[in-house]
C-alpha cells in the first residue's frame, strides 16, 4: 500500500471514490472543485489517497487549525474494506498532522454511522459525551 497527496488533479478521483463508498458529499458547496481547490492550497488541508498495486482503495482528508487536527471523510471502497485500509489511512493522516506539531486528533460521526465509530474507537478514539456540536451554515450545500 502506498500513500501520496492528492492535488486538485485528482478532484474527479476523490468524488468517484466517495461515491463507489456511498459517501454523501455536496457538489455545490464545500465539496465542489472550487472550495477543495482553496482548501488545498490553504495548507492546512490534505487529501491522502491509499493506492494499492497503483488502484485506489481509499481516502482521507485532515485539516487543523494549528491546536487540533481533524481526521474526516475516511473512505474505504467496499471491496478493500476489512483488509486495515482505513487504519493505515487514519494513521498515515495522524503522522502527517504530527509532522506539522499537531497533538491532539479528533473525528466527528454522524450517529447512525456505527461502522465508523467502531473503527475510530478500535484505534483509541474516546467518545467526548461533554460537549455539543453546533453549526451555522450560510447556505445549506455549504
Amino acid at each position: 500500500m502506498t500513500f501520496r497527496i492528492c492535488t486538485i488533479d485528482d478532484y474527479d478521483l476523490l468524488v468517484s471514490l466517495w461515491e463507489q463508498a456511498g459517501l454523501p458529499y455536496k457538489p455545490l458547496g464545500r465539496d465542489s472543485r472550487e472550495s477543495i481547490a482553496k482548501e488545498m492550497q490553504g495548507g492546512n488541508g490534505l487529501f491522502i489517497v491509499a493506492e494499492i498495486d497503483a488502484q485506489p482503495a481509499g481516502t482521507i482528508l485532515t485539516t487543523h487549525d494549528g491546536r487540533k487536527g481533524w481526521i474526516n471523510r475516511l473512505t474505504v471502497l467496499p471491496d478493500y474494506r476489512n483488509k486495515g485500509i482505513g487504519r493505515a489511512l487514519v494513521e498515515y493522516a495522524e503522522e502527517m498532522l504530527e509532522q506539522r506539531g499537531i497533538g491532539i486528533f479528533a473525528c466527528m460521526i454522524e450517529d447512525y454511522n456505527s461502522s465508523s465509530l467502531e473503527v475510530f474507537q478500535k484505534l483509541g478514539y474516546i467518545e467526548f459525551k461533554g460537549m455539543r456540536y453546533l453549526t451555522k451554515r450560510s447556505f445549506p450545500d455549504i
